[in-house]
């Protein structure tokens, strides 16, 4: 089929038109019914052998991650993202406050286009459709072009669960392989009547700029900070686990480590024994991961295609380092500037870390909020430390939407059973990524509200009770 005689609009008309009657049908569902088709497919995805095709399926296709933690990944988000929303109301009356005589229902969007990202192909369309079944709608996943197989796979999978308990397998669908286009996405962007972007900036831009609501997530640049107070072998270890889950594709991993001076030497060490390679800044080595990471710099900035999702060893490969096998990941060294000029301080989607000096606590924020402002601004960063009042300073100064204290941020910042953070696949960025929202989104992400109102004894306050006597009489 040349893509060129495609018809995109009518192609996106018949999905929607498909999901729309789907959705009517759902739109009757009680509580009961709700929660049985969200258990279910919850439960269906927990399976082993789905999980290892999905897993596999996903790795072969993007040539991106980790089958293991792929495999992982799909049982923990399932699960949690079940765990969330089991028991919470979705339909009918949500909120009575009689004092005010109010009364909320809680009503399905519609129909729901979810755009798929390649880094999280096979987990994000499973969370998704918990959130499209617990809220009633129905939803068509737009993926990656270099996922487009796995998210056929998994929603068909979906699809037999939904037939077996007798709901239209039409809640749930896909933009077939053969359609995935850039051109396809934006008519289901305009079609649908709300848009979940999950992905890199552009995308989310495209969605906003649709002219169909939307909400999307921004561009992650994590940093953490190491305090002189630390537990350096646990900071390490952390890092570590972040670093080596699913090769550091996920957007949440820690692309740099703001170290106090005190302890500089010391967690670099740390980190060696947990399996790093330290790279020394100005080396020839320095050079060969800069160029493998950003063959075109400093002309542009476009992040390799060969390294994100791969192994530290393959990392180190193609930069012609001769290092011993089995490194964990990389840590480079990088303390001649933050920025435009200086790359390695930006978001690396691979087992490489970026380590960077700073003599005290207020410089440290300094050079977090540089990073931050150059790449990933809103979405999160971390500290280590036995200082809560460092804790404090930080969440007053940083412009981001999580802060984790002593946890791996790949592992956690999207909800984990250690933390009390929702568990999702799409982390909110608020204003300062150019997000509508600064939450780990959920269900509650893509429902509407109806509000009754009846009268009430009316109750108007004096001026005396409202002002103080200092305002009245300045």
């Amino acid at each position: 089929m040349d893509k060129k005689d495609i018809n995109y609009e009518a192609y996106v008309a018949g999905l929607v038109a498909r999901a729309r009657e789907a959705q009517k049908v759902a739109n009757g569902y009680d509580q009961a019914r709700v929660d049985e088709l969200t258990a279910a497919v919850a439960w269906a995805a927990c399976n082993e052998e789905f999980r290892m095709k999905a897993a596999e399926m996903l790795v072969e296709e993007s040539k991106i991650g980790v089958v293991q933690d792929k495999f992982n990944k799909i049982r923990n988000k399932a699960l949690g993202v079940y765990r969330d929303m089991k028991g919470e109301k979705s339909v009918g009356i949500i909120e009575t406050d009689v004092d005010h005589g109010l009364v909320k229902y809680i009503k399905p969007m519609g129909v729901i286009g979810a755009l798929i990202p390649i880094t999280n192909g096979e987990a994000t369309p499973i969370v998704k459709t918990l959130w499209a079944l617990k809220s009633r709608n129905a939803i068509i996943m737009a993926p990656h072009p270099g996922g487009r197989k796995t998210c056929l796979f998994v929603v068909n999978y979906i699809r037999e669960v939904l037939k077996k308990y007798g709901a239209p397998e039409d809640l749930v669908m896909t933009i077939e392989p053969e359609y995935v286009a850039v051109e396809c996405s934006g008519q289901l962007m305009k079609q649908v009547d709300f848009v979940v972007a999950t992905g890199g900036t552009p995308m989310v831009r495209a969605a906003y700029s649709s002219g169909t609501p939307a909400i999307g997530v921004g561009t992650g640049n994590v940093t953490t900070y190491i305090d002189e107070s630390a537990d350096l072998k646990d900071a390490a270890s952390k890092i570590r686990q972040s670093k080596m889950f699913d090769n550091a594709s996920s957007c949440s991993s820690e692309n740099s480590a703001v170290v106090h001076e005190k302890v500089y030497d010391a967690f670099i060490e740390a980190c060696k024994a947990e399996g790093a390679y330290f790279i020394k800044e100005g080396t020839p080595e320095y050079e060969a991961m800069r160029k493998t990471l950003w063959p075109a710099w400093p002309e542009n900035h476009v992040l390799s295609r060969q390294t994100p999702g791969r192994t530290a060893d393959k990392v180190l490969e193609l930069a012609g380092i001769d290092a011993p096998k089995g490194v964990s990941f990389v840590l480079i060294e990088e303390n001649g500037g933050i920025g435009h000029d200086y790359p390695l301080t930006g978001e690396k989607l691979c087992p490489v870390t970026t380590i960077i000096k700073t003599p005290d606590f207020e410089t440290a924020l300094d050079k977090m909020s540089a990073i931050l402002e150059y790449q990933g601004n809103g979405h999160s960063c971390g500290i280590h430390t036995k200082n809560d009042e460092q804790v404090d300073k930080m969440a007053q100064r940083m412009t981001v939407a999580r802060i984790l204290v002593n946890q791996p941020q790949a592992l956690g910042n999207s909800g984990a059973w250690f933390n009390g953070m929702p568990i999702t696949m799409s982390l909110g960025c608020a204003t300062w990524g150019h997000n509508s929202t600064c939450n780990n989104l959920t269900w509650h992400d893509i429902v509407n509200y109806t509000t009754v109102s009846r009268p009430i004894e009316a109750v108007i306050p004096t001026e005396e009770e409202l002002f103080d006597e200092s305002i009245r009489n300045a």
